[in-house]
């Protein structure tokens, strides 16, 4: 355990807020809405690793958001076999984004977690997701209030891992890397991406699917095993 730790950075999507459960719960509303004829288990199947591959190609710079948030659906569609016009698609792109903050669940422990470091430590966000967005997720889910500074991919105008994010953030909280920790579920886009700059890190695993040398949990309370 470091001492000198003054500063906890968090992910937010996939380490505080529950996105596959909200995002789910907005495909049944906006599939209801638009009269798509798909089973949501088997688009939901497909979709949530096509996303995660159009995200890493977001960070990679290989995309841009409006390809995301249109191929990721498309790409679905076309995995389950149910043919969807692109004037459909792109309506629905819209209609994600929308309703998606509707829904707010957070992973067990949030809350709690938050108190326990928020009378410890500044607490911060670094996150890749769309600055609307986030913003809505935070205030909606209620933890907005805990966090001292937030950074968004979109003011810095690179995305985690890159360095730049992280020495954008530090600064913004008036920080340093020595005395910081990032927590965030993307082993390479938190974890490493952080530690490559000098911050500690504790990588939250909740599938518990990964082995590494980092500092790991896989349920948001055993961070108090670390600070």
């Amino acid at each position: 355990m470091k001492r000198n730790i003054k500063h906890v950075f968090f992910d937010l999507d996939h380490t505080l807020w529950d996105f596959d459960k909200n995002s789910g719960l907005t495909f049944k509303k906006i599939f209801e809405l638009n009269n798509i004829d798909a089973k949501l288990e088997d688009f939901l199947e497909v979709y949530e690793p096509i996303n995660l591959k159009y995200w890493k190609l977001y960070r990679e710079e290989r995309v841009t958001k409006t390809d995301l948030r249109y191929a990721r659906l498309k790409d679905a569609f076309d995995a389950i076999e149910i043919n969807v016009d692109d004037k459909v698609i792109n309506q629905l792109s819209v209609a994600y984004i929308d309703h998606l903050t509707t829904f707010n669940h957070l992973f067990e422990g949030t809350y709690e977690i938050l108190d326990y470091l928020k009378s410890k430590y500044q607490l911060h966000i670094i996150t890749n997701g769309f600055e609307e967005a986030q913003e809505r997720k935070m205030k909606n889910s209620k933890i907005w209030d805990y966090f001292t500074t937030i950074t968004n991919s979109e003011m810095v105008g690179v995305k985690k891992p890159n360095p730049k994010i992280f020495n954008f953030a530090i600064n913004l909280a008036n920080a340093n890397a020595e005395e910081s920790i990032m927590v965030g579920d993307s082993l390479e886009a938190d974890i490493e991406g952080a530690h490559n700059i000098g911050m500690d890190t504790i990588h939250f695993d909740y599938k518990n699917t990964h082995q590494h040398k980092y500092k790991k949990v896989t349920r948001l309370l055993e961070i108090t095993n670390h600070l």
